[in-house]
C-alpha cells in the first residue's frame, strides 16, 4: 500500500505590519497571526527588542492552538514611537544601586499601552505573554486590571525584588556599551547572544548576524533602550500585590539564564497563588526554536486553565 500522505499544517493568517494610537505621544506597531475569532493571545517583548524577536514560526505555531496571536513593538523599539527624556549612565548605576532616581516612564506606562492596543483592537481581554521586561510588563498588566488578563505567562522575568533575578554587572556594562553603526551593532549583538545565549541550544553565528541585521533595519534607539532600562531599574517589588493576585498563571524560565537569575522565576511562581512554574535545562535567556513546542505548549495548557469569554 502506498503511504499514507503527510499532512501539512494549516496556513495561518497574517496581517501587514498595523500602527495603533494608545496614546496622545505613542503609536505601536503591531501585527496579528490567525482568526479574529480565535482567543487573543498577547505578546510582549523584552528590553530593546523589536516584535520580530517573537518568531513568525513561534506565533504560527500558538495561532494554530486557536489564538490571535498579537505581537507588536514596545515603546522605543522597533518601529513604535520614540519617547522622550534623556537617561544619563549615571542615573542607571545610582537606580542600580537602589538609590531613588526619576525614570521618563514605568513599567505600568508600558503596561498601559498594551491596555491600549488591546482597546484598538476593540478586545476587552486576552491572555498575555512576556519575555524578560516583557513579563514584567504581563506582571504589571495582570496587578492593574486582573479582569482584563485572561491568562499570563511570564517567562524568563522576575518580580521587580532586589534580591532575586539578578544579573552578573559585566551584563550590564555590556548592555551600556554603546555601538556605531550597523557593523558595530550587529558586533555588540552578537557579543551579548554568546554572553546570554542558551547553552544547551545554541543558535547559528549567521542566525545570530541575520537577526541583529533585521532588527537594525526595522529601527534601534540607544536613547530607547537607556530609557526602557530606566523603567527595569526603577520597578517596584511587585510580590506583595502578586500574592493577592488570582489569574492562572506559568512561569518558564532557563536554568542557565545569565541575564536573569532563575531565582526571579521561581520568586515569581511561588508569589502567584496557584501557579505552575516550568524549568528548563541549558536554556539561556532567548528563545531558541528547539524550545518553541516546550513555549507553546506551556502557554496554551495554562489558557486553557481559564474560562473561555
Amino acid at each position: 500500500m502506498p503511504n499514507a500522505p503527510v499532512s501539512q499544517p494549516r496556513p495561518v493568517k497574517v496581517s501587514d505590519e498595523l500602527f495603533a494610537p494608545v496614546s496622545p505621544d505613542i503609536e505601536l506597531c503591531y501585527q496579528t497571526f490567525g482568526d479574529a475569532d480565535d482567543e487573543p493571545l498577547l505578546l510582549v517583548m523584552g528590553l530593546g527588542a523589536p516584535m520580530t524577536w517573537w518568531d513568525d514560526e513561534l506565533c504560527e505555531q500558538l495561532a494554530r492552538e486557536g489564538f490571535l496571536v498579537i505581537r507588536f513593538d514596545n515603546r522605543d523599539a522597533g518601529r513604535s514611537s520614540r519617547g522622550t527624556g534623556r537617561v544619563t549612565r549615571r542615573l542607571l548605576v545610582r537606580a542600580y544601586t537602589g538609590l531613588p532616581v526619576r525614570a521618563p516612564y514605568t513599567l505600568d506606562d508600558m503596561a498601559t499601552d498594551a491596555f491600549g492596543l488591546l482597546d484598538h483592537l476593540g478586545l476587552e481581554s486576552a491572555h498575555v505573554a512576556g519575555v524578560s521586561m516583557g513579563g514584567m510588563i504581563v506582571q504589571s498588566m495582570a496587578l492593574q486590571s486582573p479582569a482584563r488578563v485572561r491568562s499570563m505567562a511570564s517567562i524568563m522575568s522576575t518580580t521587580g525584588r532586589r534580591s532575586v533575578g539578578w544579573q552578573h554587572p559585566v551584563l550590564f556594562r555590556n548592555l551600556l556599551a554603546s555601538s556605531r553603526g550597523r557593523e558595530g551593532y550587529l558586533r555588540s549583538s552578537v557579543a551579548t547572544a554568546r554572553l546570554i545565549g542558551s547553552p544547551g541550544y545554541p543558535q547559528s553565528l549567521e542566525k545570530t548576524e541575520q537577526r541583529a541585521a533585521d532588527t537594525y533595519d526595522r529601527g534601534v534607539s540607544l536613547a530607547g533602550l537607556t530609557r526602557q532600562m530606566a523603567a527595569i531599574v526603577t520597578q517596584p517589588d511587585r510580590t506583595p500585590r502578586l500574592r493577592a493576585l488570582h489569574v492562572p498563571t506559568v512561569v518558564v524560565h532557563g536554568l542557565a539564564d545569565k541575564m536573569v537569575h532563575v531565582s526571579g522565576g521561581r520568586a515569581t511562581a511561588a508569589a502567584v497563588p496557584g501557579a505552575d512554574l516550568l524549568l528548563v535545562d541549558g536554556m539561556g535567556h532567548d528563545l531558541p526554536p528547539q524550545l518553541f513546542d516546550t513555549f507553546t505548549r506551556a502557554i496554551a495548557t495554562n489558557a486553557r486553565r481559564t474560562t473561555p469569554r
